[in-house]
């Protein structure tokens, strides 16, 4: 399983994954880890890349409906609950009919936007619940990046320090040598929505990074 680090602080939502290459003639590139679902919300996943397809897809789709409808956006945590509903879906239909879904989603998201409410960030889980944090971390034996977010952060980080955090917890657990190639950042704030990194904005990042 690929690394997720999140953090909500008082100026958006910073986002970072690991982008996991499996082979030498994979191109880095076309690892899509982070994704927008509209200009205000933006998630991370973690599992099986078609099930996280479906459940975006799904988003999107929400988000669309409710903007055409009621003039506004939708907002993060409603985005979460569309999603994590489709999750629960798992094994429904009508009778005679064949049911939504033949087996539960096996991925992971974690979904970050801004609304009236303020930065916000939740974990959807595979099982359709999900919990909102100030920072949260998701891969194997994650319980250590969790307390290494939970030292450090506070409400008042700017977006910067927030990247620094999010580079130092996933250098701490990755198995390959971090670099700007291996890793990518999104943000979501209030002035300029949600954004993935460019190649050049984290090479700026990780060489901010303490060096010990």
């Amino acid at each position: 399983m690929n690394w997720l680090v999140k953090i909500a602080t008082s100026h958006g939502v910073l986002l970072g994954v690991e982008k996991r290459v499996t082979s030498t003639l994979l191109e880095t590139s076309s690892v899509e880890k982070i994704v927008e679902i509209d200009r205000h919300i933006g998630c991370a996943m973690s599992g099986l890349q078609a099930d996280a397809r479906s459940m975006i897809e799904h988003a999107r789709v929400e988000s669309q409906h409710h903007s055409f409808h009621f003039n506004e956006k939708l907002g993060v945590e409603s985005c979460t609950q569309a999603v994590c509903d489709l999750a629960l879906k798992f094994g429904e239909g009508a009778d005679g009919e064949e049911s939504v879904m033949s087996r539960p989603f096996g991925v992971a998201l974690l979904i970050a936007g801004i609304d009236e409410e303020g930065p916000q960030l939740y974990h959807a889980e595979p099982s359709g619940t999900f919990y909102r944090y100030d920072a949260k971390a998701i891969g194997s034996g994650s319980e250590g990046a969790q307390a290494e977010l939970q030292n450090e952060f506070h409400k008042s980080l700017t977006l910067e320090e927030a990247e620094t955090l999010v580079l130092k917890t996933l250098k701490q657990v990755m198995e390959e040598k971090l670099d700007s190639k291996n890793v990518q950042l999104a943000s979501v704030t209030k002035e300029k929505g949600f954004r993935i990194y460019s190649d050049e904005e984290m090479s700026v990042v990780v060489e901010r990074l303490p060096t010990n």
